[in-house]
C-alpha cells in the first residue's frame, strides 16, 4: 500500500477484503470507510460493495471508492463463486444456522452416488425461492423482519443460472461444495432443494465466497489489517 494518496481514493479504487465470520457487510465496508477518512481526514467520500455477504458467511467482498462507485453495478453482475458445506438430515427456517433446527430426516436411503447425480437438477437455468430469513422487501418490509413476527409471507420464485455445482468431498453428513452462479442465487435456497431432492432435508452450515467475475479471494485482505496497514503508511497526498 506504499505511495497510496488520497486522490486515489477519490479517482476510484477497487479493494478486495476477505470479510471475517459474524461481520456484516456493512461493518467492513465502515471499517475502510472510517480509516481512510481519518488517514486523509476526509469528510465524505463515495464508498459502496458490490454485493452483500450474510454474517455467517465469509470471502470475498468487492469495494469501490469515489468515481469507481460507478462500476458498482456492473461488477454486481458478474458470475460469482462459492465453497461452503450443506449438511443433510435437518431443516432450519432460515436453511442455514442462523435458527434453529425444526426438523430432521431420515438419512439413511443417502449415497455418495445420489448426491452427485443429485447436484445435476441444480445446474443451467432453475428457479428458486429466496429464504423467508432474507433482506429482500415485501410491502415495505423485510422479509426477515415479517418472518421473526412469525407471518407466512408468499414468496415468488426466480430464475438464476447455475453454471457449476460439484462436490468436493462428503464427511458423513457434512456435503463440501464449489457452487459458480449468477447474481441473485441464494445458496441458502440451494441447499434447503438441494435436501428435498435428497428426500432427506438439508440446511447451510458453511459459506465463503472465493471469487465474483476476475475477483479471487486470494488476493484480499482482511478488513481490519487494511486498516492498520493504511494508517501506518506514510501520508504522500
Amino acid at each position: 500500500m506504499e505511495n497510496i494518496t488520497k486522490e486515489d481514493f477519490l479517482n476510484g479504487k477497487v479493494l478486495l477484503i476477505d470479510k471475517p465470520l459474524d461481520w456484516s457487510s456493512f461493518q467492513a465496508v465502515n471499517k475502510l470507510k472510517w480509516a481512510i477518512r481519518k488517514k486523509f481526514s476526509l469528510k465524505k467520500f463515495k464508498i459502496g460493495h458490490a454485493g452483500t455477504l450474510d454474517p455467517l458467511a465469509t470471502g470475498l467482498l468487492v469495494i469501490c471508492t469515489g468515481k469507481f462507485t460507478k462500476k458498482i453495478t456492473e461488477f454486481q453482475g458478474q458470475e460469482k463463486e462459492y465453497t461452503g458445506v450443506i449438511t443433510l438430515g435437518s431443516t432450519t427456517p432460515s436453511y442455514d444456522l442462523e435458527t434453529e433446527i425444526n426438523e430432521t430426516f431420515t438419512t439413511d436411503h443417502i449415497s455418495p452416488e445420489l448426491i452427485h447425480k443429485t447436484t445435476a437438477q441444480f445446474i443451467g437455468d432453475i428457479e428458486q425461492a429466496p429464504p423467508v430469513f432474507s433482506a429482500l422487501k415485501k410491502d415495505g418490509k423485510r422479509l426477515y423482519e415479517l418472518a421473526r413476527e412469525g407471518k407466512t409471507v408468499d414468496i415468488p420464485k426466480r430464475k438464476v443460472h447455475v453454471s457449476a455445482f460439484e462436490i468436493t468431498n462428503i464427511d458423513g453428513l457434512n456435503v463440501h461444495f464449489r457452487i459458480a452462479c449468477s447474481k441473485g442465487t441464494y445458496i441458502r435456497s440451494m441447499a434447503h432443494d438441494f435436501g428435498k431432492a435428497l428426500d432427506s432435508g438439508a440446511h447451510l452450515t458453511a459459506l465463503r465466497r472465493t471469487k465474483i467475475g476476475d475477483f479471487n479471494v486470494d488476493k484480499a485482505q482482511d478488513p481490519l489489517v487494511f486498516s492498520e496497514v493504511l494508517l501506518k503508511t506514510d501520508d504522500r497526498s
